[in-house]
């Protein structure tokens, strides 16, 4: 009380509000960075355009990830310049976008992305009924720039020649303290943008980050207007956050924030069911496996592990319904694959590859005469055997099926052979039918009549 009282009397004023026009700076011996971790290309866009009289900074993403000690995947970069100025600087450089214009700058397979500095122009910029804005090409000034931008974490600049960071609000803190936080008002900015409540998922799943409480508190309730989504949006958005390395991760904190309504159709049916759980979580943890090795990761074989279980329930009914194994399993597919064309807007190569993977698991099955031999020639058979070895992982499947395939795959031809004669000499074993006899029988016709004959092999 005496403290609050004198307090009062000698008008001490409360901590100052943070100054988002002017950047604290930080120099190497306060961030960190190791200059070594950053791209020779970066640094050759950041020193064209300097040299040409513009400011142009390395940001966002790339920033975070050097105070974290990570080597960057990509670069981005941001300028004071426009695309058009930009673009007469770099010999392989293109103008793409219509939301807000960035410019692509290609060195070889290398690409980076060189944004102009954005202006506050979002209240007028065109938006639909939901408030997502539409188009905004406004131009602006540094730290209007910075204001714009998702997350404090985000929101940094670091400039190669000088080694210095600006910061404008409060990102290197939030690093320090392992803290996701929104700019500005959490509720305005996701009308926005609805994306970045997918966003807000990925950055807190990848970095082990918390989120802060005022962002995380409006996502349940406005999660309904990612809908309002273009689909090919979302589909990005949920390709990055599934090859983020940290998939697992990612899906469990969609469901906790109530995300994964919609985007994933039936997903919490999956994941409430101990196969489909297990299925799911084998999946996600091999494809995190994979990255962290260096390794490839094929979008189609995710989905297709991500949508089987779905896949397999359809196929059950029409099976049951009377449908044959094979025709079934593709009804099955177009139902699931339709569906979800329609929220992720699947591409076609990605389409075709899970309906290939899927469409060989009844194959695996035959093993007799010389149908093991045509479907290791299959284009996508190590995608359909990796899948096959998790079903049968999962418990879904006979694990001698799996081992089976394994021994036939890697052996010999003399292996090879000695596993057809004894998965045909095992009880149960599909033997190879033969065709029917056609009896001989008088056909007429116009030109007379014509005698048929039994038809041997």
């Amino acid at each position: 009380m005496i403290k609050k009282f004198i307090r009062k009397i000698l008008g001490v004023k409360k901590e100052a509000a943070r100054d988002t026009t002017a950047p604290i700076v930080l120099g190497p011996a306060q961030h960190g960075i190791d200059p070594k971790l950053v791209s020779s290309n970066a640094i050759r866009v950041t020193s064209s355009l300097q040299e040409a009289g513009f400011e142009a900074f390395v940001v966002g993403g790339a920033v975070r990830d050097l105070l974290l000690g990570v080597k960057p995947k990509d670069f981005d970069i941001a300028t004071n310049a426009t695309p058009e100025q930009v673009k007469r600087l770099f010999r392989r450089a293109f103008i793409i976008g219509k939301r807000f214009q960035i410019v692509h700058v290609m060195f070889g397979q290398d690409l980076l992305e060189v944004t102009t500095f954005r202006g506050a122009g979002a209240d007028s910029a065109p938006k639909d009924e939901h408030g997502r804005v539409l188009r905004d090409n406004t131009f602006g000034l540094q730290h209007e720039d910075a204001l714009r931008r998702d997350f404090t974490i985000n929101a940094m600049y670091y400039n190669p020649a000088t080694q210095e960071v600006l910061d404008y609000h409060g990102g290197v803190e939030d690093i320090r303290a392992k803290t996701l936080r929104m700019i500005g008002k959490p509720e305005e900015r996701y009308r926005e943008d609805p994306v970045r409540m997918l966003r807000v998922v990925r950055f807190a799943a990848k970095l082990k980050f918390t989120i802060e409480p005022h962002t995380a508190a409006p996502i349940a309730i406005m999660a309904p207007l990612i809908n309002n989504v273009p689909a090919p949006r979302v589909f990005d958005e949920m390709l990055k956050l599934l090859m983020s390395g940290h998939a697992l991760a990612c899906l469990q904190q969609l469901r906790k924030e109530g995300l994964h309504h919609g985007l994933l159709p039936l997903l919490d049916v999956v994941l409430e069911q101990p196969l489909g759980a297990k299925f799911v979580t084998l999946a996600l943890d091999a494809t995190d496996q994979r990255i962290a090795a260096g390794k490839t990761v094929s979008p189609g074989f995710l989905f297709a592990s991500l949508l089987w279980h779905q896949v397999l329930e359809k196929w059950t009914a029409y099976r049951a319904a009377g449908e044959s194994t094979i025709p079934a399993l593709h009804l099955a597919a177009d139902d699931v694959l339709d569906s979800q064309t329609e929220k992720l807007a699947l591409q076609r190569k990605i389409g075709s590859d899970m309906r290939d993977i899927w469409s060989m698991q009844p194959r695996f099955e035959r093993r007799v005469g010389k149908a093991p031999h045509k479907l290791l020639e299959h284009l996508r058979f190590r995608a359909g055997y990796d899948f096959l070895l998790l079903r049968c992982a999962s418990g879904e499947i006979d694990m001698e099926i799996g081992e089976w395939w394994t021994a036939f795959y890697e052996g010999d031809e003399e292996t090879r052979e000695a596993l057809l004669v004894s998965a045909n000499a095992a009880p149960g074993a599909v033997k190879k039918k033969r065709p029917p006899r056609r009896s001989t029988r008088s056909k007429t016709s116009t030109g007379g009549s014509t005698t048929g004959s039994s038809s041997d092999e």
